[in-house]
């Protein structure tokens, strides 16, 4: 072994003490840092998937700290217990469908807050082959609380809009999200 790392070491002294002309081009190890300027970049400040992506986000990760702080749910089970509410009795499907997560992230999540008490899962009277889901009597008393801060939060945040310009906003996200099929392939809502 010393014997490789002295003639390795041998080998790198003599590369050196040549003339820089004579060198072997030394390949780095790291990849090429490319130019900044050397194609297209977002305005990050006009970019509305950008926009839309950083406030859900943010929105995502605060409603999180203070729904699973203050009453023991995240925002994915929140999301879940909001549509219940409205909703009662659907199947996972629909869940996915209208809140966009994919089946088996919605799968789990209803496992931990059937395990919890959150919600109940049942045959579809109708359907032998898909689940009704509702929310349980300790499902909804937990939603009656969540509900309260997140009409607060939304409050907040729609607090610089006057109240016109929150109707425009509404509708503007409305059109939106019913257009997204021109980018997602799929029908809107």
């Amino acid at each position: 072994m010393f014997l490789f790392l002295d003639r390795t070491f041998a080998a790198m002294i003599k590369d050196m003490s040549r003339h820089p002309s004579e060198r072997k081009p030394r390949r780095s190890k790291l990849a090429e840092v490319a130019d900044a300027g050397a194609g297209p970049t977002l305005d990050l400040n006009r970019y509305v998937p950008a926009f839309v992506t950083f406030i859900a986000n943010k929105l995502s990760n605060s409603a999180t700290v203070l729904y699973q702080r203050n009453f023991g749910v995240n925002v994915t089970e929140w999301r879940i217990m909001s549509l219940l509410a409205i909703e009662p009795g659907i199947p996972a499907s629909r869940i996915c469908h209208v809140i966009g997560f994919d089946k088996g992230a919605v799968s789990r999540t209803l496992a931990l807050m059937q395990k919890r008490g959150l919600v109940a899962i049942r045959t579809a009277p109708d359907d032998g082959r898909s689940h009704a889901i509702s929310l349980t009597a300790r499902g909804r008393a937990t939603h009656d609380k969540v509900i309260v801060a997140a009409l607060d939060r939304e409050r907040k945040l729609l607090s610089c809009l006057n109240k016109d310009e929150q109707e425009i906003l509404i509708e503007l996200l409305r059109r939106i999200h019913e257009n997204l099929g021109a980018v997602t392939g799929q029908n809107g809502s």
